[in-house]
């Protein structure tokens, strides 16, 4: 089997999943008879990496193998393929979900001591919804509160192999600068989601504009993140 055959279908099969993929799988994709090693696949992604590097879209290692994606340098033009405007979330989400990221693993009480405010359960429900947020064990301590850490879906949707990947915080001016490329579905009214962040004293943040094709489900529930600070 040609190397480029090889690179061919790698390519293709990375345009039409939009999601990441481990070399494992797709190694899987080819005949058993004439199916490549591992270091064939692995070379027919540098490959393509390589020749991706004077064009709009890249080829981005995460957690869960490798996405074909826009570049960030081309988002704005691209995001006006979809003119809706952006989803919101609020400051206290934002900041709930960073010290998880960080400080993880991490209890609800812990998250509250540092932010100075009752985290709204909400908020840990729509992480979790987004499978960004798991329980990962019980501290031993009277109660064995929850210990919250972060998810492979969490890495892959920031484009991140490892939270090592994480920027140091004196660096991070928003969750909103790591420009995800995957959109979020979003269903209902996005002004009364907004209204209600602001009724709520929380400071809503734009997330980047989606370069991946976007996933509107009218099945699945705004993720709106109240404050509880009241």
């Amino acid at each position: 089997m040609s190397e480029n055959h090889i690179r061919n279908v790698v390519e293709a099969a990375l345009l039409a999943a939009g999601k990441s993929l481990p070399a494992a799988d797709l190694a899987q994709l080819f005949d058993e008879d004439g199916r490549p090693e591992k270091p064939q696949i692995v070379a027919a992604l540098q490959q393509l990496e390589s020749e991706y590097a004077d064009r709009g879209i890249e080829l981005k290692e995460t957690a869960s193998g490798w996405r074909i994606q826009i570049k960030q340098g081309y988002g704005r033009e691209v995001s006006r393929l979809w003119p809706e405007r952006p989803q919101r979330y609020s400051r206290a989400l934002l900041e709930t979900l960073a010290l998880v990221a960080y400080r993880q693993p991490i209890t609800r009480a812990e998250i509250e001591s540092v932010r100075g405010v009752a985290v709204n359960p909400n908020i840990i429900k729509t992480l979790m919804e987004r499978d960004w947020v798991r329980v990962v064990g019980h501290r031993d301590v009277p109660g064995h509160p929850e210990l919250l850490g972060t998810t492979r879906e969490f890495l892959d949707y920031f484009g991140l192999r490892s939270i090592d990947e994480l920027p140091p915080l004196a660096e991070l001016k928003a969750m909103a600068d790591l420009n995800p490329q995957l959109m979020l579905p979003v269903a209902g009214d996005l002004e009364a989601t907004e209204a209600t962040e602001t009724a709520d004293g929380g400071d809503a943040v734009e997330t980047p504009a989606p370069v991946i094709e976007p996933a509107p489900s009218d099945d699945e529930p705004v993720y709106v993140a109240d404050r509880t600070e009241a």
